[in-house]
């Protein structure tokens, strides 16, 4: 489903954040993207979105390069996030709009859909995440917890195929994790592709099923089973991420 071969990418022409990345990644798998902060997951997330594009390097999805020349074809961009899904760290970045219902619809009247799929998408995803009541909400007046719900709402509306999270359990309550952790493995389980950063391990017991770990050079230092890289504490300390 996704390949991305030699690929690398720097900020200002001078900061690196990507370094000769190799990653392949199967549909309906789940994968953890481990590294200390500035290690290049975030970038990686972004580039595997479409809203970067590696400086060399190649990346394909589901056969198709990547590339500029793709993304400002506006046919093309639309497809193609569509089936992709990304769940920002701070949700008041991805949160613009007046209310709930209007936040969620907007991707659906992105897309061109008429009103009335606009609204059985809309409410069909309520339900699924239980926030009804948050439907006429101001988006800046809801709890993190709520918010984080209506990010994932607004991707969720779209049905994509791959769901990317960047740091999901960040400044949430226990709650809202748990409730986040079983969202994961249900549509892993439903035949989603997850790829998704976190440090937050105590939660995401059960989702994944493999690890990409970086390093602080930016580049993939270890790609394995999730359960056997998260057992080797010593490979986890010298890479500080315990």
């Amino acid at each position: 489903m996704i390949d991305i071969e030699n690929a690398s990418y720097s900020y200002d022409a001078e900061v690196t954040a990507l370094r000769n990345i190799d990653l392949h990644i199967d549909e309906g798998e789940a994968i953890a993207l481990i590294g200390v902060n500035g290690s290049g997951k975030s970038t990686l997330m972004k580039l595997i979105n479409g809203l970067i594009v590696a400086d060399s390097g190649s990346y394909f999805f589901e056969g198709e390069e990547i590339n500029n020349k793709k993304m400002q074809n506006e046919e093309f961009s639309k497809a193609f996030h569509k089936k992709i899904g990304f769940v920002f760290q701070n949700s008041d970045v991805q949160l613009f709009c007046s209310n709930v219902y209007d936040e969620i619809a907007f991707g659906p009247r992105q897309m061109g859909m008429d009103e009335e799929e606009v609204k059985k998408r809309v409410e069909d995803t309520l339900k699924l995440l239980k926030i009804e009541e948050l439907r006429n909400r101001q988006p800046y007046h809801l709890s993190g917890g709520e918010k984080k719900k209506v990010s994932i709402a607004s991707v969720v509306v779209l049905n994509p195929d791959v769901y990317i999270f960047d740091e999901p359990m960040n400044g949430l309550d226990p709650k809202t994790k748990r409730f986040l952790r079983e969202f994961m493995i249900a549509i892993n389980n439903a035949g989603k592709t997850i790829l998704c950063s976190t440090h937050d391990f105590e939660y995401v017991k059960g989702v994944f099923k493999r690890a990409v770990v970086f390093s602080s050079n930016h580049t993939i230092v270890r790609d394995g089973v999730y359960d056997e890289i998260m057992n080797d504490s010593k490979f986890l300390y010298d890479n500080n991420i315990i």
